[in-house]
């Protein structure tokens, strides 16, 4: 199995509005291997004391500290739950919760402790989780697989997904003659190919619906062009695997989706880079974080890269979107970026978490703007 857990969209602004007298984030880096968890482990353990160290100085209550850090050792103490891990993990506890995402991304180990979570890491994940969908179409077959990073590649089971064209249009094949002798031959083929097409695009939605991972598909010819035309997953890439899918193997697959990937994400930062550019040149952009933190107050901000790798300790002012910054990073201060982009996010921006050299001037943020400043 795929022991990941990409949180949505939704998960990911529930999370950003949660607000408690203690937020612990913890970010580790895991591994899939399950004899080589114990090192994930003993990090953990060592994140749980730092964030235990942090409160204590911060003079929070010892009872409510107590539950906290009963809860994080739970986890810490549960073999079953580390048995099954992927490239990274994400904990996010409170006195009276705790959720955790095993991630596919490698995510840099750090702590943090605030009266909000962390987030800027795991927005990563939720823009570009290097996941994928990949349907395997052909007359002869038909399958969905999930890839993750470097995970092993799985078949996903979908309820109702035709076995083959010819089956799913009840005949021993597609080139026999209608009742009526109508369809029959190329013209017979494409009309059942179309009947096989929308067939496997209603099963998918029962797997797919409210996902917002990309879907790779892997056809040859007619049956490409008219599942393109056809399939109602938003998602969808344009680019393909344009091989018959039956000869390869899932792990295959997945060797041959990545590069489709990678290309759909540079086209994507390529497209902001350059809408960055268009921007600039009436005012509507800005790599500075006080401007940023405003306009993100105020609903001003359209798109926004921020850099997932730092932390600038500080806080933002609630109205006005005043920054001030702070040198230590201790269990008041939270991190600045993190809150510019989960007031971006709530005024329905698009936001991105990508490394440092994709941002427009190389800071921590880049913003292009609604309106000028």
């Amino acid at each position: 199995m795929l022991y990941v857990d990409i949180p949505t969209r939704s998960e990911f602004a529930t999370l950003s509005t949660a607000r408690a007298d203690a937020c612990v984030s913890i970010y580790v880096r895991t591994t899939p291997v399950t004899q080589e968890v114990g090192a994930s482990r003993i990090e953990f353990g060592n994140l749980i004391r730092e964030a235990q160290s942090q409160l204590q100085e911060a003079g929070f209550d010892k009872r409510r500290l107590a539950v906290l850090m009963d809860s994080l050792s739970d986890l810490l103490d549960d073999d079953e739950f580390w048995r099954f891990q992927a490239n990274s993990l994400a904990v996010f506890a409170t006195a009276d919760s705790i959720r955790a995402y095993r991630l596919a991304n490698d995510l840099t180990s750090i702590v943090q402790v605030s009266d909000r979570f962390h987030l800027k890491p795991l927005l990563r994940a939720v823009t570009f989780p290097h996941s994928a969908f990949v349907l395997a179409l052909s007359e002869n077959a038909v399958r969905l697989m999930e890839m993750h990073a470097d995970l092993a590649p799985e078949v996903v089971k979908v309820p109702d997904m035709p076995k083959d064209a010819a089956s799913s249009a009840g005949k021993s094949t597609l080139n026999d003659r209608t009742f009526s002798g109508r369809i029959h031959g190329s013209e017979g083929q494409n009309v059942r190919f179309q009947q096989y097409v929308r067939k496997v695009d209603a099963a998918l939605r029962q797997v797919l619906s409210g996902r917002e991972t990309p879907l790779v598909l892997a056809a040859t010819g007619r049956l490409a062009s008219i599942f393109a035309q056809t399939c109602s997953y938003p998602h969808l890439l344009k680019d393909t695997i344009a091989d018959s899918p039956d000869q390869f193997s899932e792990a295959e697959l997945a060797t041959k989706a990545r590069p489709i990937l990678d290309k759909a994400y540079s086209s994507e930062i390529a497209e902001i880079h350059a809408l960055f550019e268009r921007r600039a040149g009436d005012n509507r952009t800005t790599t500075d974080m006080a401007d940023a933190a405003r306009a993100a107050t105020f609903g001003g901000i359209d798109t926004l890269l921020i850099d997932i790798d730092t932390t600038v300790p500080g806080f933002v002012d609630e109205e006005s979107g005043a920054v001030t910054f702070v040198e230590k990073d201790d269990a008041k201060a939270y991190g600045v970026v993190d809150e510019i982009a989960a007031r971006a996010l709530a005024s329905g921006a698009r936001v991105m978490g990508v490394r440092r050299e994709d941002i427009p001037g190389k800071g921590e943020l880049a913003a292009v703007l609604r309106y000028p400043v």
